[in-house]
């Protein structure tokens, strides 16, 4: 079913807003899952309760009340760079157009990859790019290691401290964790 189509029906369903708000409190995560697809039309990768709770909350209410108006979208756009970085990260990945995952490589049962590297690491030459705090960092995955301003770095995590000033997990940090990559 279309997401349109998925909205008209659940319009029509919503008429009572607080009835439908009281009873996700006393929902099962299961059942607010079931819920979460039938408003968004996808399924859910959380288990979390409260979360799912406050998510379908604002479905519920957005899907009866409506949206952003077309002069907020139109703000927000205006504003560009000026958004919440995980506001224009979310709006990126919604615009990348879904492609196929590349073939896995051979598996060395001993390394975990067919070089030697860490499996999780994209093939040595690709260039991973993220925003962080308005200035944009591009390190370039290496053979021995990971490319950051001319300098060779013994891995991602050790390159993510560098930029935050904070330990960082470095496949969240550049988009890995979840097999995507921000690549360029």
């Amino acid at each position: 079913m279309a997401k349109k189509g998925i909205a008209r029906v659940a319009r029509k369903e919503l008429t009572d807003v607080p009835q439908q708000l009281a009873a996700l409190a006393s929902m099962s995560v299961p059942d607010l899952a079931a819920k979460y697809l039938e408003l968004y039309g996808e399924p859910t990768r959380s288990r979390n309760k409260g979360y799912l709770q406050k998510r379908l909350a604002f479905r519920i209410q957005e899907l009866a009340e409506g949206g952003l108006s077309t002069r907020a979208v139109a703000r927000i756009a205006e504003l560009g760079d000026k958004l919440p970085e995980r506001w224009r990260m979310r709006q990126v990945q919604e615009t990348k157009p879904s492609a196929p995952p590349p073939p896995p490589a051979p598996v060395d049962e001993r390394d975990g990859a067919a070089d030697g590297r860490d499996a999780r690491l994209p093939p040595p030459g690709t260039v991973l790019t993220r925003v962080f705090k308005g200035v944009q960092h591009r390190v370039t995955v290496r053979e021995g290691g990971i490319e950051y301003e001319g300098q060779l770095h013994r891995s991602l995590s050790f390159v993510a401290k560098l930029i935050t000033g904070t330990a960082w997990n470095g496949y969240s940090f550049f988009g890995l964790k979840d097999g995507g990559s921000k690549q360029k």
